[in-house]
């Protein structure tokens, strides 16, 4: 998010978010593994599921949109995929069960999701206003 572009003493809208639950399973996962990632794309073998890996293992594309950090983990999510999800904050939880893919949280019976919600018009003309996200790497 270009938050040089926000309206002064405005905080921005966040365009990913993270459930209590999903929190706690990523502090175990990063104390397990080390600073994490997140992707989210529409591939066919994951799906549009978010995948956690450990950063620096997951190469992030130069048109992957970043979204924002949760948990300190930086989130992004496939060009494609944002086209499709733009007007939606999305919301990152865990639920029992075992995906598929390669996601670190497999091990441990549980799943991330993607759950969603619109954003409202106030949130939409404040997201316009912080101009695009930026895409590829942020160092």
């Amino acid at each position: 998010m270009s938050e040089t572009m926000a309206t002064p003493g405005v905080a921005p809208v966040a365009r990913v978010s993270v459930t209590p639950a999903a929190a706690a399973l990523l502090h175990k996962l990063q104390t397990l593994h080390g600073p994490l990632v997140f992707h989210q794309s529409g591939g066919c073998c994951d799906g549009s599921a978010p995948m956690c890996y450990p950063r620096g293992e997951f190469r992030i594309g130069s048109r992957d949109v970043y979204l924002g950090a949760i948990a300190d983990t930086p989130f992004y999510i496939g060009a494609d995929q944002f086209e499709y999800w733009q007007h939606t904050q999305l919301i990152i939880d865990c639920v029992p069960g075992r995906g598929s893919g390669f996601s670190l949280e497999a091990p441990e019976g549980l799943r991330f999701l993607t759950r969603s919600r619109l954003f409202n018009d106030e949130e939409w003309t404040r997201l316009q206003e912080q101009g695009e996200p930026r895409r590829g790497e942020q160092g």
